[in-house]
């Protein structure tokens, strides 16, 4: 009788505008949120309005979700910080396993990890030989703590045993400059920071973080190539309240993936140095196991916590 319910619940959704909640203006959460809400509007049959919610890192919109109503009228597009954020920091207002349902992986990135032009190496193989011959002499730029360029470099130093420091900067950007500007040898940057510096020679690009070959930057070798097994990719996802109906979830996810799936939405993502994915909410729930199991075991041995 409940799944009968609910199989004729969703028969019925929507019947009202969707809420997707995402975080500040501006940024890549929005751009893809944005892109998203128009491309699922059409074929849902409702207006999906974007929602921009900033603040605590993630905080604040998780809580908004887990607190939301479970019945797919109130949907969160975030990067993994919404996941990564109960390790590191105490108190988060809510369990992304117990009060998150999975309903699709839209989008993952690599990081790039690039060196300034005066470090001698050319390779991944040169550059963990040049840092076990001078430990802790070299040093890495990143922004926020635990960001995808943060760990991605603690992952290089798990992985290969070499020794070195952590630069901060306050944002992106600034890290960037601090490269480009021979502030700091190396830093593992996000696609959409650094292309056009690769591309102007500003930078040597060595690889790419993710397991595969990226598009993103056709030719340039995988970390993983030379250190086996390591990846570590940005991700972007839809979540829905925990005990949202299935058969709604199933509707959403399967619009999302068909709007991913089209080229001409690929080339809108790939401007912005994002790959399009799509999944099903079984195959992001499982991803999204695999990866808290992972990155908690980085982040503990790292001892990485908020500032």
């Amino acid at each position: 009788m409940l799944l009968c319910a609910s199989v004729a619940f969703a028969q019925d959704y929507p019947v009202k505008p969707i809420r997707l909640i995402t975080s500040e203006p501006g940024g890549g959460n929005d751009f893809g949120a944005r892109l998203v809400a128009q491309g699922i509007s059409g074929p849902l049959g409702q207006r999906v309005i974007v929602e921009n919610r900033g603040g605590g890192s993630g905080a604040i919109t998780g809580e908004m979700l887990a607190r939301s109503k479970p019945d797919g009228y109130t949907l969160l597009m975030f990067g993994q910080g919404i996941w990564l954020l109960p390790f590191l920091r105490k108190n988060v207002p809510y369990d992304p396993i117990r009060d998150f349902a999975t309903v699709s992986l839209t989008d993952r990135s690599p990081n790039v990890l690039v060196v300034h032009p005066s470090l001698p190496v050319k390779s991944v193989r040169e550059l963990i030989a040049l840092a076990k011959a001078r430990p802790g002499e070299l040093d890495y730029a990143r922004a926020a703590v635990g960001g995808p360029p943060h760990l991605s470099a603690e992952l290089f130093k798990s992985m290969t045993g070499v020794s070195i420091v952590s630069v901060p900067y306050r944002g992106g950007g600034p890290a960037v400059l601090g490269v480009l500007g021979g502030e700091v040898g190396l830093m593992f940057a996000t696609a959409a920071s650094i292309s056009v510096h690769v591309k102007s020679g500003k930078v040597k690009a060595l690889a790419v973080t993710s397991a595969q070959p990226s598009a993103l930057f056709p030719g340039l070798p995988t970390i993983g190539a030379t250190v086996t097994g390591f990846e570590s990719v940005a991700t972007t996802g839809i979540f829905a309240p925990a005990g949202t109906p299935p058969a709604i979830v199933k509707r959403v996810s399967d619009e999302v993936a068909r709007f991913l799936a089209k080229p001409e939405t690929k080339e809108k993502f790939m401007t912005a140095g994002v790959e399009t994915v799509g999944s099903t909410p079984e195959e992001y729930s499982a991803m999204l196991k695999r990866e808290m199991a992972k990155w908690s075991r980085v982040i503990r041995e790292a001892g990485i916590q908020e500032e």
